[in-house]
């Protein structure tokens, strides 16, 4: 038998009497609940990346943006640097440093500048930028004997 149910409407009035008499009961109990769920997973999400980009979660904010990663590592290996300048004081590593330096400050404009670009352009300068750190790493980690 071919017959057509009447649809009965999804919300009624009584429906949405009894909806709102138990979010009144239920909302105090599950609303903070349901918050702080959504702030650890918030955490474990910045944590993550933190960890991804290779910086502490407190500095998180200063490595955001599509150039964030980049930033991140024209920081650690500006750290780096210093640790190698403090290490070995012969003139040869301090010119490297220095050089180094200037090199990673114009990096870190280059992906500034590059954050207003279009897309394959943007995707094009950090390519670069990635390659220069790469051979900047590869000669930061000769230098340190690795």
């Amino acid at each position: 038998m071919a017959r057509d149910r009447q649809r009965l409407p999804l919300v009624t009035p009584a429906r949405a009497k009894r909806l709102l008499g138990l979010a009144k009961v239920l909302g105090p109990v599950v609303l903070p609940v349901a918050l702080r769920a959504a702030a650890v997973v918030r955490e474990g999400y910045d944590r993550a990346r933190a960890r991804r980009l290779g910086v502490p979660v407190e500095s998180l904010a200063a490595f955001s943006g599509r150039g964030g990663a980049l930033h991140a590592r024209i920081s650690g290996v500006a750290g780096v640097l210093a640790e190698l300048r403090a290490r070995h004081d012969d003139a040869d590593t301090q010119r490297f440093a220095d050089e180094s330096e200037r090199r990673l400050g114009d990096l870190a404009s280059a992906v500034r500048a590059a954050e207003r670009m279009p897309s394959a352009r943007r995707r094009a300068a950090h390519r670069a930028v990635a390659g220069e750190l790469v051979a900047l790493e590869s000669e930061l980690l000769r230098r340190l004997g690795v």
